[in-house]
């Protein structure tokens, strides 16, 4: 079992709250519209520090400790990618515009950050007061891979987010972004702008991405502290990633099978870990080197014939996929007339 101090609890927070505080700045302090050269460099940089981080943790904890954080953290960072086709989809919904983008992101991160922490201290709590929760994390994982992979060709509908929704009817809202504001006050009644309906849409959607990714990490690893260093370094850098991929997201036409051929083997872990722990040890279980070769050569498969896909096909685009089965009623109002 891992053991982390007070310390090394306190010095992993306060990197992670200063490299915050850092996009922080970037995305709202100096709003701007971010080029690919930018985008890039600091792209590297957060996935240079994760990578030092996962050096430095496998020396001082041991390897398979430093294993199981680099698979968890490649687990996340694959459906952070997901998450992106999100991102960009609400973007273009509430056509925000490029130099709001960064503020938007940022936030949007503190969100998912404060959401995982919540998920992962509930996860962990009740993994180790319950052994059964491994089988129903790994059943809520091959469910989700399953509708995943049946609506892999569907995006998401914004319109269809409860929040989303309750926002535009509730909300006083004004017409345009007002300067990036997202509470302003107009001939002196308070409204909101379409910021902050923005920012509604990414924090709801946050909570279903945690729904999905704790229980994926929590499949290559049962300790907290590396599903939280693992998830926070993921999403550190999803501010610069967005602006990095978003003009190449079209292009990974089968990433959605792809996660959900990942999101099924680790749920086939959890439920083998279950069964090794609660009905016989002679129940094979999936080892940590196993599952980041499964993982990374999955990824690989996925990258290289998706792009393979695209230059016989230019016309195929990719697609979010979604895990919400709509109604027949549902889809036959969204048929044009």
């Amino acid at each position: 079992m891992l053991e982390v101090t007070a310390l090394g609890w306190t010095l992993t927070i306060g990197v992670i709250v200063a490299l915050l505080a850092l996009d922080l700045t970037l995305g709202v302090l100096r709003p701007h519209a971010v080029g690919f050269r930018e985008a890039a460099a600091w792209s590297a940089f957060y996935i240079a520090v994760a990578v030092a981080f996962g050096l430095v943790f496998g020396m001082v904890a041991g390897w398979d400790f430093g294993a199981q954080y680099y698979a968890g953290y490649i687990v996340e960072k694959s459906l952070s990618v997901d998450n992106l086709f999100v991102f960009v989809i609400i973007m273009t919904t509430f056509a925000v515009p490029e130099k709001y983008q960064q503020e938007v992101l940022t936030f949007g991160i503190i969100i998912a950050l404060a959401l995982r922490v919540v998920f992962i201290a509930l996860g962990a709590t009740l993994l180790s007061l319950f052994s059964f929760m491994f089988l129903v994390f790994g059943l809520l994982l091959i469910w989700t891979a399953i509708q995943l992979f049946r609506h892999r060709d569907e995006d998401p509908d914004i319109e269809d987010n409860l929040f989303v929704r309750a926002g535009r009817r509730f909300l006083p809202l004004t017409d345009d972004y007002v300067g990036g504001k997202m509470l302003v006050r107009v001939d002196g009644r308070r409204m909101v702008t379409p910021l902050f309906l923005v920012l509604i849409a990414i924090g709801s959607s946050d909570i279903l991405f945690a729904l999905d990714s704790i229980p994926a990490v929590f499949g290559v690893t049962d300790e907290a502290y590396i599903v939280f260093v693992a998830n926070a370094f993921a999403l550190l850098g999803l501010r610069a990633l967005f602006f990095l991929v978003k003009g190449l997201l079209d292009r990974l036409v089968y990433l959605s099978a792809g996660l959900s051929v990942i999101l099924a083997f680790i749920g086939v872990k959890l439920v083998l870990h279950w069964a090794h722990k609660d009905i016989s040890h002679a129940v094979p279980e999936i080892s940590t080197g196993l599952s980041l070769a499964v993982i990374v050569v999955v990824l690989t498969v996925t990258t290289v014939a998706s792009l393979i896909k695209v230059r016989k096909d230019p016309d195929t685009k990719a697609h979010a996929g979604s895990v919400r089965v709509r109604s027949s009623k549902a889809e036959d109002e969204r048929q044009p007339r």
